[in-house]
């Protein structure tokens, strides 16, 4: 699988199954009537060409912090503005 990884996308082969946080380019998300900041961590399970998956994976949430999200969720990379490893159980003010 590696091998067919674009050089481009390599560098997220380095965190596989690493605690990350992940911030995308949008200003705001909408799911199921609540609007929050595109905040992001959890643990990547898979790099694809494109995409990478977190699972699991916890929407910072101004009103819940620690929302873990029911399934695994796949990001476009080139819509992720930051990325970095992160543990997970850290708390971040959201103000």
């Amino acid at each position: 699988m590696e091998e067919n990884i674009l050089p481009e996308n390599r560098l997220f082969l380095d965190v596989l199954n690493k605690s990350v946080l992940l911030v995308t380019e949008s200003k705001q998300l909408n799911l199921l009537g609540q609007t929050f900041r595109p905040i992001f961590t959890g643990v990547v399970t898979e790099v694809q060409n494109g995409f990478i998956t977190l699972d699991p994976v916890i929407i910072k949430m101004h009103n819940a912090p620690f929302y873990r999200f029911p399934t695994p969720l796949s990001f476009p990379i080139e819509h992720i503005a930051v990325f970095t490893e992160f543990d997970m159980n850290r708390q971040i003010p959201l103000i």
